[in-house]
């Protein structure tokens, strides 16, 4: 109904194209899958009277209004997709509907398949070899292969004037013989070229012109936002403006100049870098600072702490709950670095979730740094040997992109 791909798979399968243009309808609402299946199929597969397709035309600077929905329909299925990374179930629904989909076309097209017949698969076999035409004889005999006779002449023409040059075509002096009785005069020993027709000039390409407003653009987006907006929102208005003029360029190729296919793969890129940039929490700022919370009692021990952008330090050393007391704290950085330090003779319950980077803990002695993704660890810190129990301390710290790392102060 709006490019014929559904249709078509019907008529390809012997199926309704109902069948696909519901169950199509179903993966992009569930995973952009749907609508990633239809632009690729819309862009790579001809349409029924015609021999080239969307991607060809887009690559020879031919661009329409076919091959930019075809795009679009790419692009945002690419960006749902990418937002739908964390969503498992929806993911793993949208598969399995594509499976059994693309099983049903396929048992379909095997049922319609008429089995062979081997009573004429086995006539076919004992049939005689067919007649063929005898061969056509392309090579003719040429003067300086042909044998000297011993009175100094040779068989064939002598309208060659040097070598085997005749070995790539056609001698047919060899045939026709060309004799030359007298030599006749000649000024220049190179035959003047005729002049070439003129080459008429296409329209202008405009990819590079594109790229670069697309920079510009981009970099206004992002620079006007820096400083009132957290980082996530900042590179989402850059890569959107950036997008939008990769849109403009293509529109306008299709009246005036031409755009290659660069501009549609970096347009692809940037939007893959949106939906990225979609996907960061929106705690983390532009600026880089440091932060140092140092709490001398229980008392002073806030209930939350946070930090945009920076490296975070939270000092409970001097904090004592008392025995049979519990002080709750929450800590939370957007991207950098939080370091606590507890202190030794107290209990520490700690629940650390870091989204992107990695976990140092009491007694950890490796110095390299393990970054692993979606890291969630539950640590439960009893006092030192020979301390006396002062309490309980139960943290919560949470970093989005970086380091946690807790140490114990010095008994």
């Amino acid at each position: 109904m709006i490019a014929g791909v559904c249709a078509g798979l019907g008529r390809r399968t012997d199926m309704d194209p109902v069948i696909f243009r519901i169950t199509l309808a179903v993966l992009a609402a569930t995973g952009g899958i749907g609508l990633i299946f239809y632009g690729f199929a819309w862009l790579l597969v001809p349409y029924e009277d015609e021999e080239e397709n969307e991607v060809r035309k887009l690559l020879t600077g031919r661009v329409d209004g076919q091959a930019l929905a075809a795009v679009l329909f790419a692009l945002v299925g690419c960006g749902i997709f990418l937002t739908m990374l964390r969503n498992g179930a929806v993911l793993t629904f949208a598969v399995v509907l594509s499976l059994l989909l693309a099983g049903a076309g396929y048992w379909s097209r095997r049922r319609g398949a008429p089995d062979p017949d081997p009573l004429a698969a086995q006539a076919a076999a004992d049939a005689p070899p067919e007649a063929k035409a005898p061969p056509v004889i392309s090579i003719y005999p040429s003067w300086w292969r042909d044998p000297i006779v011993k009175d100094g002449t040779h068989v064939g023409g002598t309208g060659y004037l040097w070598g085997p040059g005749d070995g790539r075509g056609r001698d047919l002096v060899s045939v026709v013989d060309v004799g030359i009785a007298t030599p006749w005069p000649h000024t220049s020993s190179v035959r003047p070229q005729p002049a070439a027709p003129p080459r008429t000039r296409g329209p202008r390409w405009i990819g590079g012109w594109v790229f670069l407003l697309a920079l510009v653009a981009g970099g206004l987006g992002t620079g006007l936002t820096w400083d009132t907006h957290p980082l996530g929102t900042s590179l989402q208005t850059g890569l959107a403006c950036a997008l939008a003029v990769f849109g403009l360029g293509l529109m306008v190729s299709a009246f005036l100049g031409r755009t290659g296919a660069g501009t549609v793969f970096w347009a692809i890129v940037t939007a893959a870098l949106l939906a990225g940039a979609s996907a960061l929490p929106k705690d983390i700022t532009t600026h880089w600072s440091d932060a140092s919370w140092t709490p001398s009692a229980a008392a002073q021990v806030r209930p939350s702490y946070e930090l945009g952008t920076g490296r975070g330090t939270l000092d409970l050393s001097r904090v004592r709950p008392g025995m049979g007391r519990t002080v709750e704290a929450e800590a939370r950085v957007g991207a950098g670095q939080l370091k606590v330090i507890v202190p030794a003779d107290t209990t520490v319950r700690m629940k650390i979730d870091v989204g992107v980077g990695d976990i140092r803990l009491p007694g950890n002695g490796r110095k390299d740094v393990d970054v692993q993704p979606n890291r969630h660890r539950t640590v439960t810190l009893a006092p030192v040997k020979g301390a006396k129990d002062t309490g309980t301390l139960d943290l919560t710290l949470e970093v989005g992109v970086g380091e946690v790392e807790v140490g114990r102060a010095a008994s």
